[in-house]
């Protein structure tokens, strides 16, 4: 064939899943002959894990590397190649994509850096890049990433310096990450557990292929069950939302472990609302709505796959309520406590303490007969075991009774106390879930007992604009309550005064407020009055506020109302995850109670409903011991209404909140409103 004919194998159909995880032919671009070289180690590792594929090394400067006949060029190798993994610096990885493209190449990983990773211009050089990539037909995995690896397919297509190891423990998880380092790191610390995986991938830059689509493709996996997935950011929150969704309908749960849980982004929400639903919040919103199982730690990452695989979302109305059998007081207590910091109950039927504890009492027999009991019984959702010392010397004696259980839909969770290897591979073996730490084993049960079903988007109304109001300008609160009112939302009645009578016909007693579009935070700039009592206090309390606030115009004029209590109401289009809605106990201390229930918008009336029901300081007008009840489908039907923006033409809106909606025995008002326009800055 010459050089750069195209090979008539080549044009055999691939699957991208094929292409990526079980390539015919992979050529390693820039493989290196000194083995101590990163760049020597995707050929020395895939011979080492037993590729049985065809493995073409190209290299400008040598014709052979490391035993295998080498290439100056990708147009010089022959046969069909499926996969390139490119590892040489500066334009020759435009040149290597280029190749790829003229040979048919269908996917290319890339694990050269200098591209997003590498400020502004490498930004430029990467969107350049993944473009002539789309034009020649090449997906591309990375750039700066580590590679992949299919445990059973034997490919170990990656740099990553874990895969020296002598084997590589096979399973039925996969796992992908933003981070490549956590690749290897899984894979080794799942293997000291005796953990197993299916494929696991680095994304790298994520300018192609991306966490979403990777997800899509394991749904689709019949060698996955569980996808593990380690995020420092979205990049593409609809997709992933719909690919958790296809994994669930596959049945295969997906659980993702998120870095970044700080407020640091706070100081950027220009609402309540924006400070409350922070990034952190939208984001447990957010996987809450697509059914991702969400941990906070490592180490749950790692260990959690056996609790849920072959399970569905519990979906508890309730605390979770978890029996306790032990052989260690104190070690069952160290996650019985962590348990209760998650709002979980222990129980014990039949027993008046909350844990059984068994220490030197029962024999094996026993502790199967009464986890079988437990793992039968109505009145627990799950089942955690917790072994003592035996573990760690006698995995037979200490771990087999948990074994012989008689093991069904509901979780078992096992807590090991002391350093127990063998006890780990053993339960591994058996697919019991099984934890080194009281912390892990308390994350993992508290992430798969608030798991939920992916929500059931419910068909909801579109929002009209109105056509008076800018969609780009700033907008001051005469304009919001004027959005507020389109939406269907009552607003106190009110009035603008404008200079130099300031005249208004708002029956007394009235609130007055400095107009203008640059307040978000009127109270704090002293820019309110309230409980004016007549004209002659009016005038006195206007004439001082404009003092301070000179740069107001106009003064909004609102009749005061009152009611049964003040909820704060807001949304949010989050930058990250979309469109949220927010409910909460509200007023000026909003921020300070942090007393809220979010979801992805929009929502519906009935799911309003349930989110009120989740915030304890509404429980006063929920009829709390005796109080007068409010009017909670006036405040659910608010709810609905203001997360409509999100159905809005071109999604103009970045914040929008009512702080407070005044909640009466029969309705709702609101009477403090602020709308942020995107790129609109304070």
């Amino acid at each position: 064939m010459a050089p750069g004919e195209r090979n008539p194998a080549q044009l055999l159909p691939v699957s991208l899943a094929e292409a990526l995880f079980a390539p015919r032919a992979v050529a390693l671009v820039g493989a290196s002959g000194d083995p101590a070289k990163n760049s020597a180690r995707p050929l020395r590792f895939l011979r080492k894990h037993g590729y049985a594929g065809r493995i073409v090394p190209i290299n400008a400067s040598r014709g052979e590397v490391l035993g295998e006949r080498a290439f100056s060029s990708l147009a010089e190798a022959p046969g069909a190649i499926d996969h390139a993994f490119i590892m040489t610096p500066g334009d020759s990885v435009e040149r290597a994509i280029e190749e790829c493209g003229a040979r048919g190449v269908p996917v290319a990983t890339i694990f050269s850096d200098g591209f997003a990773d590498a400020g502004d211009e490498g930004t430029a050089r990467q969107a350049r890049l993944v473009a002539r990539a789309r034009t020649l037909g090449v997906r591309v995995l990375g750039p700066n990433s580590m590679g992949l690896v299919d445990v059973p397919g034997r490919v170990a297509l990656t740099v990553n310096a874990v895969l020296e190891m002598d084997a590589l423990p096979a399973g039925t998880t996969s796992f992908v990450s933003q981070s490549g380092t956590m690749l290897g790191t899984v894979l080794s610390r799942g293997a000291a557990r005796g953990l197993g995986f299916a494929k696991l991938v680095s994304v790298g830059n994520e300018s192609d292929l991306g966490i979403a689509e990777l997800v899509e493709l394991l749904a689709e996996d019949p060698g996955t069950r569980v996808i593990l997935l380690f995020l420092e950011t979205i990049r593409d929150g609809a997709r992933l939302a719909a690919a958790a969704r296809k994994a669930h309908a596959a049945g295969k749960p997906v659980v993702a472990y998120k870095l970044g849980r700080s407020r640091l982004g706070a100081a950027l929400a220009r609402s309540h609302t924006g400070a409350l639903a922070g990034e952190d919040a939208a984001l447990a919103a957010y996987f809450r709505d697509c059914g991702i199982v969400r941990v906070d730690m490592l180490e749950t990452l790692i260990e959690i796959a056996p609790l849920l695989s072959g399970r569905t979302p519990p979906n508890l109305p309730r605390a979770a309520r978890v029996a306790v059998v032990t052989t260690t007081g104190g070690g069952a207590a160290s996650v019985v406590d962590r348990l209760g910091m998650f709002g979980i109950e222990t129980v014990a039927p039949d027993s008046k303490s909350p844990i059984i504890d068994l220490t030197m009492t029962a024999t094996a027999e026993q502790y199967t007969a009464a986890l079988d009991e437990l793992l039968a019984s109505p009145r627990c959702d799950g089942v955690l075991a917790v072994a003592g010392s035996s573990a760690q010397f006698h995995p037979r004696l200490a771990v087999e009774p948990i074994v012989r259980s008689k093991r069904n839909a509901k979780p078992l969770a096992v807590f090991l106390t002391p350093h127990a290897e063998r006890s780990l591979a053993l339960l591994a073996e058996h697919g019991i879930a099984a934890f080194r730490t009281p912390e892990a084993c308390a994350d993992a049960l508290a992430a798969c007992f608030a798991w939920r079903s992916p929500r059931t988007l419910a068909a909801v109304a579109s929002a009209e604009w109105p056509p008076d109001l800018p969609r780009r300008a700033p907008l001051d609160e005469a304009q919001a309550l004027v959005l507020l009112a389109s939406l269907g939302i009552p607003v106190a009645e009110h009035a603008i005064a404008r200079p130099p009578g300031y005249t208004h016909a708002i029956p007394y007693p009235v609130a007055a407020k400095a107009l203008s579009a640059e307040l978000p935070h009127k109270t704090e700039a002293g820019a309110v009055c309230l409980d004016i009592a007549d004209r002659a206090e009016f005038d006195r309390e206007v004439r001082a506020m404009l003092e301070r606030v000179p740069a107001a115009r106009a003064v909004l004029v609102q009749k005061m109302e009152s009611g049964l209590a003040e909820a704060i109401v807001g949304y949010r289009d989050d930058p990250v995850v979309g469109p949220i809605a927010l409910v909460g106990a509200g007023g000026a201390l909003a921020e300070i109670y942090k007393d809220y229930a979010l979801r992805l918008a929009p929502v519906s009336e009935e799911e309003a409903a349930v989110m009120i029901a989740e915030v304890k300081g509404l429980a006063a007008v929920r009829g709390y011991r005796g109080l007068p009840r409010g009017d909670l489908r006036a405040l659910a039907q608010a709810v609905a209404a203001l997360s409509r923006l999100a159905l809005t033409s071109g999604r103009s809106v970045a914040e929008a909140e009512i702080n407070p909606l005044i909640v009466k025995r029969e309705g709702a008002v609101a009477v403090d409103a602020l709308v942020v326009m995107k790129e609109q800055d304070f």
